[in-house]
C-alpha cells in the first residue's frame, strides 16, 4: 500500500476526504471503529475512479451504502471506506429508469409510487441502497429486486464498467453472484429497473399498511436489520426464541424481545458484544436443531 498521506492526495479530486472517520455515525446500529481513509463520492463516476485509484495503491476498500446491514468492528476498518452518495436518476421511458448505486433504496420506492408506478411498494421499509439491494437481491411481503431489475452495471478495476443482465447475476433469496468469491471485487454503479402502471391512491394506501405493519413488529431501537436470512422451514425469529435467546444481553447488545432476529444497540453497545451473541445464536440453533443460520448482515473490518 502507498503511503497514506500519498493515498489521500490522490483520492481527494474524487470528493471529501477525511482520516480516522468513527463508522459509528455513518451505521444504522451505531456501533464501529474508525475508518482509515473515508472518502465521500457523488457520481458513479468519480466511484468508479476511486475503485481504480484504491487498487492500485494496494489498499483495502469497503464501500458503504446507507449503512445499514452491517456491523463495523470496534478496532474499525483499514484502508479506504468509500461513502457512495451517487443517486442521480434517469428516466428512459415512462416505466423504465436507470438510478446511480448510491441512490436511497426506500426514499425512491416511496417516490415511484406517488408517482402511481408500480412494482416497488414492498421496498419503503427497506433502508439500503440500489446498489446493496443488488448485492443481497433485496427482498419484503414476497417482492423483491429481481421483480424489476432489468440490469445492472458493475465496476472492477480489471474489467472496467460492464452491464451484466439481470439473469446474469443469479438474483436469488438474498443472494447474487456478486457474494462468490468471482465477483466480489465488482461495485455496483448503476441500475436498470421496469415498473408497471398503477394507482398513487392505491400504492399510497397499500405503503401506508407496510408502514402500520412494519412498526408494529419491528423494534425501534438502533440495528442494522435482520441480523439472519430466514430458513425455508420457519423463520430465524421462531429458531433464536425457540434456543431460548429471545430478550439476552451482552453488555449494551440485546437480542430484541420484540423480534428475535433484530440485535440492537441498548446505548453504546461494542461490535464484539454483538459478535458473541450473533455466534452464540448460531451455536445454538446448530447444536439444537441441526440448521445453520446463514447471516443477512455483514460483519465488516477488525474485531
Amino acid at each position: 500500500m502507498k503511503s497514506r498521506d500519498q493515498l489521500k492526495k490522490n483520492l481527494e479530486q474524487f470528493g471529501e476526504i477525511r482520516s480516522d472517520e468513527p463508522m459509528k455515525t455513518h451505521t444504522t446500529f451505531g456501533i464501529g471503529g474508525p475508518a482509515e481513509i473515508f472518502l465521500t463520492v457523488r457520481t458513479s463516476n468519480n466511484l468508479a475512479e476511486a475503485i481504480r485509484i484504491t487498487s492500485e495503491a494496494n489498499a483495502d476498500l469497503f464501500i458503504l451504502g446507507s449503512g445499514s446491514n452491517i456491523v463495523v468492528g470496534d478496532k474499525g476498518i483499514s484502508g479506504v471506506v468509500i461513502d457512495n452518495r451517487a443517486k442521480k436518476l434517469k428516466q428512459i421511458d415512462k416505466f423504465h429508469f436507470q438510478i446511480e448505486s448510491g441512490a436511497n433504496f426506500s426514499g425512491t420506492a416511496r417516490r415511484m409510487c406517488r408517482f402511481g408506478l408500480a412494482g416497488l411498494a414492498w421496498a419503503v421499509g427497506i433502508p439500503g441502497t440500489f446498489g446493496g439491494a443488488v448485492v443481497y437481491n433485496a427482498g419484503a411481503y414476497g417482492g423483491c429486486l429481481s421483480d424489476v431489475l432489468v440490469r445492472a452495471n458493475l465496476f472492477s478495476p480489471t474489467s472496467g464498467s460492464v452491464w451484466f443482465d439481470s439473469e446474469d447475476l443469479q438474483l436469488t433469496y438474498r443472494n447474487s453472484v456478486l457474494q462468490n468469491n468471482q465477483f466480489k471485487q465488482q461495485t455496483v454503479l448503476e441500475v436498470e429497473i421496469m415498473l408497471q402502471e398503477g394507482d398513487a391512491t392505491s400504492l399510497i394506501s397499500e405503503v401506508a399498511k407496510y408502514d402500520e405493519r412494519r412498526l408494529s413488529t419491528q423494534p425501534r431501537e438502533r440495528n442494522p436489520g435482520s441480523m439472519f436470512r430466514n430458513p425455508s422451514t420457519q423463520p430465524a425469529w421462531k429458531l433464536i426464541e425457540a434456543v431460548g435467546m429471545r430478550g439476552m444481553t451482552k453488555g449494551e447488545a440485546k437480542i430484541s424481545e420484540e423480534h428475535a432476529n433484530f440485535f440492537v444497540n441498548t446505548q453504546q453497545a461494542q461490535a464484539k458484544d454483538v459478535l458473541w451473541l450473533v455466534e452464540e445464536a448460531e451455536k445454538r440453533v446448530y447444536d439444537t436443531f441441526g440448521m445453520k443460520l446463514i447471516r443477512e448482515v455483514n460483519f465488516v473490518g477488525k474485531f
